[in-house]
């Protein structure tokens, strides 16, 4: 993790005990990082498992199967036995579900996702995010368990499954940028968000050893394994994290103080304290709105590759179903090391003052939305050509990896008071991608797995990120807008307004 040498300078910082040799904010850094983890197992398990749940059509036209038409040498491929991809333990229950209906079970997840984004952000603020992160991880991983038994019941009882764990899992990423807003110094933050990419090795490893899994057990244990991880983690979120350093029971005062000092009053310090965001404020806001156009074309990217990959690698360029698994966690894996390496370059950026926020932004939006949707472009070129392929549907998500200095962190500069609120409404409108691009994929493939079917994925996906950064680029902005300072009634100051109002809570105009 990269929060190994976090620690205040040595002026402010003295160990007076054992404890204090490990830093609370390193702590916390590192659980927000396995519940990303964890997210993450128990949101993209479905997109391996389906290719074992529902058999491949021998007879349907493929990239592989275009290539061996025109050329004897396919070596560059798996063993495309189809019997291959699908062995698993004798009396295994499979299903005969269409495109369609995959494509309904794969966007399950999502329709939930996207409506409680848009509320979970206040949510975490008005509940703290320490107690909303430990019910929603908890409902998810449960209806998990459940899940093998939802899919022999009807494949729509399995859609409405995945339909309650996206509403449960609505509720985390708000609350985590809640916390961030509340622990993470400015020097700090670009490594604190890198931590929110935790998600990226949890797709790696339940994709990698998903296949094994499967192959081994079948693939009712691709969700029993992780829904018991989940479970077994959230005793451990509940004793470690606190909804900011104040109410920390085990930090030492000087790292409380560094924290507070740090962040300023740009986040109020009592966490207590629950305020309404102005929501007329936040919806008229050009800046917020570019955020949220920037968030959804970097959506798009992403689930593309957590929901169409598996399927382009394993129906449409040949892989078995072991080696699917493993290559479709590729570019999360890239996307992590590059997020650490933008984070590490970003908090650099912001500790010598080299350039403005907005600046900073914008210039990383070329390598967050821009190079990913060129590299969509020549993915649709690649030909017969399949480790091309995979090397640069992994490099468009590893340079994604900038988005940890964009979209993921824009709304910290925007309103640090009302992050998670900021974050739940770009991510609810942002996760519509999730239920559409499965609809999209499986509208352009209906007829086969070949260059013509993939191609239009591969453009609109390109598209989006492009006009999104664009719009950013144009619109966007890194700085900190009036409407974030907030004045609670017992330290009321005098207002630049003789008309302004004093209420519980007041918000400066």
């Amino acid at each position: 993790m990269p929060f190994s040498n976090i620690r205040p300078p040595k002026e402010v910082y003295i160990l007076t005990s054992i404890s204090d040799a490990i830093p609370a904010r390193f702590i916390v850094a590192l659980m927000l990082f396995f519940a990303c983890w964890i997210n993450y197992m128990l949101r993209v398990n479905m997109s391996v498992n389906i290719i074992a749940m529902v058999p491949e059509d021998k007879t349907t036209k493929t990239v592989e199967s275009e290539c061996k038409a025109v050329a004897n040498d396919v070596s560059l491929h798996n063993d495309t036995d189809i019997t291959k991809q699908l062995r698993q333990p004798d009396g295994v229950v499979i299903f005969s579900w269409t495109n369609q209906e995959q494509a309904y079970v794969l966007s399950g997840y999502f329709w939930g996702y996207a409506i409680t984004s848009l509320i979970s952000g206040t949510a975490a603020e008005l509940w703290g995010p320490r107690r909303v992160v430990f019910v929603t991880m908890f409902i998810s991983a449960v209806l998990t368990i459940i899940s093998p038994q939802a899919a022999r019941l009807h494949y729509m009882v399995l859609v409405a499954v995945r339909f309650f764990i996206g509403l449960a899992a609505g509720f985390l990423f708000p609350a985590l940028h809640a916390l961030v807003a509340r622990w993470a110094p400015p020097t700090e933050k670009g490594r604190f968000v890198s931590a929110l990419l935790g998600g990226a090795i949890g797709t790696v490893v339940t994709w990698s050893l998903t296949g094994p899994l499967i192959e081994t057990f079948g693939w009712d244990f691709a969700f029993y394994v992780p829904g018991i991880i989940a479970a077994l983690w959230c005793v451990a979120w509940w004793f470690l994290v606190y909804d900011s350093p104040v109410l920390h029971p085990r930090i030492s005062e000087a790292e409380k103080a560094y924290i507070l000092e740090a962040i300023g009053d740009k986040v109020h310090s009592d966490s207590t304290t629950k305020i309404v965001p102005p929501f007329k404020k936040i919806f008229t806001s050009l800046p917020f709105l570019a955020m949220i156009v920037l968030h959804y074309g970097n959506n798009w990217g992403i689930y593309f590759v957590m929901t169409a990959a598996p399927k382009y690698v394993s129906s449409a360029l040949g892989f078995n179903l072991t080696s699917t698994g493993t290559i479709s966690s590729l570019p999360y894996l890239a996307r992590m090391i590059f997020s650490l390496i933008f984070g590490a370059i970003g908090d650099r950026i912001v500790k010598r003052n080299m350039v403005s926020t907005t600046f900073m932004r914008k210039f990383f939006s070329l390598f967050s939305h821009v190079l990913p949707g060129l590299l969509l472009i020549g993915l649709g070129y690649t030909g017969c050509a399949p480790i091309l392929s995979i090397a640069l549907i992994t490099f468009s998500m590893g340079s994604n990896g900038a988005a940890t200095l964009t979209n993921l962190v824009n709304h910290q500069d925007l309103a640090p008071n009302f992050a998670a609120t900021l974050y739940g409404i770009a991510n609810g409108i942002g996760n519509t991608a999730g239920f559409v691009t499965p609809l999209v994929t499986a509208y352009f493939t209906k007829n086969g797995n070949g260059f013509a079917e993939w191609r239009p994925v591969f453009f609109t996906g390109a598209s989006l990120y492009i006009i999104a950064a664009v719009y950013f680029i144009l619109f966007g902005t890194g700085e900190t807008q009036k409407w974030n300072y907030i004045e609670p009634e017992e330290d009321k100051r005098p207002s630049a307004s003789s008309n302004d109002t004093t209420i519980t809570v007041q918000v400066k105009n």
